[in-house]
């Protein structure tokens, strides 16, 4: 089963009440991406980064290796802390999940927005060449 993709859009100006009644008049009907970004405005991006999996802690945080005839594997941190306080800061790398990060990008300009299927959608003023992908064949 395929899935569409789905976007979060941030409604600005005006008061609560107008803003929920906007939203609600666009629930569940088709918008363009032409309707919410126009050309040469600077947008934000927000995503997260792709997951990595479980990930030890000298590829997580780039700790130093221990020497090689170490007890019981070498790829540790020596000291997670002392013995009192008896927990581990948080402050102390640790092994887990890596990657699935949250990121902003901020200030990305919008050169062109394009509908789908246009054979020229691609093209600029300096390659005149019909093509709807850049690069072409790519």
């Amino acid at each position: 089963v395929s899935t569409q993709s789905t976007g979060e859009v941030q409604i600005n100006g005006g008061e609560i009440a107008d803003k929920i009644t906007f939203a609600r008049s666009l629930l569940e009907k088709p918008i363009s991406v032409k309707d919410l970004i126009s050309e040469n405005e600077m947008i934000d991006i927000i995503g997260v980064t792709r997951g990595l999996g479980f990930k030890g802690v000298t590829y997580r945080w780039c700790t130093k290796k221990l020497p090689r005839k170490t007890h019981k594997g070498l790829r540790k941190v020596a000291c997670i802390g002392a013995w009192h306080p008896s927990k581990v800061s948080w402050s102390v790398p640790r092994a887990g999940l890596f990657g699935y990060h949250h990121r902003t990008e901020v200030n990305k300009k919008v050169y062109r927005v394009c509908a789908k299927g246009d054979a020229k959608s691609a093209s600029t003023h300096f390659d005149l060449t019909d093509k709807d992908i850049t690069p072409m064949g790519g």
